[in-house]
């Protein structure tokens, strides 16, 4: 999709740090918790697409320092949300960070890991079956 390496549709902060280094405005690991704790509405510790949108409005509104990470992060990405609607943005966002990941072997790597693991406990959990079917004879 994005950023959303763990594609559970929310930014982490691991998430956030590699996004705002791939758009050249990297942050410090207090600079990105932050970022997140300035738009985290639910207090779960990730940005949610709709936290995602709050940069934008409060950018807007004039609510964000020009050279915080947020400030930079609406700055580097802006799009006019009155003119493209909230999908249309949605749209821009996914198609401009997934060309970005096309080129990003980092990222395959990470999802070349992340089906390895899956894999290997799938095995684990049906080597496991497999051996508690057969201890089952024997009891």
């Amino acid at each position: 999709m994005w950023y959303d390496v763990g594609n559970d549709g929310y930014l982490d902060l691991a998430e956030l740090k590699i996004m705002m280094e791939k758009l050249g405005a990297p942050q410090t690991h207090l600079g990105l918790k932050g970022m997140i704790a300035e738009v985290d509405e639910d207090k779960d510790g990730k940005i949610s697409f709709r936290e995602f949108l709050l940069i934008y409005r409060k950018a807007r509104a004039g609510e964000l320092i020009s050279d915080s990470g947020l400030g930079q992060l609406a700055r580097l990405t802006e799009i006019n949300v009155d003119e493209v609607g909230v999908g249309g943005a949605k749209s821009f966002f996914e198609a401009k960070i997934e060309q970005q990941l096309r080129t990003n072997k980092f990222h395959d790597e990470i999802r070349q890991e992340q089906e390895e693991r899956r894999r290997m406990e799938e095995e684990r959990i049906l080597r496991r079956q497999q051996f508690q079917q057969r201890a089952a004879v024997f009891q």
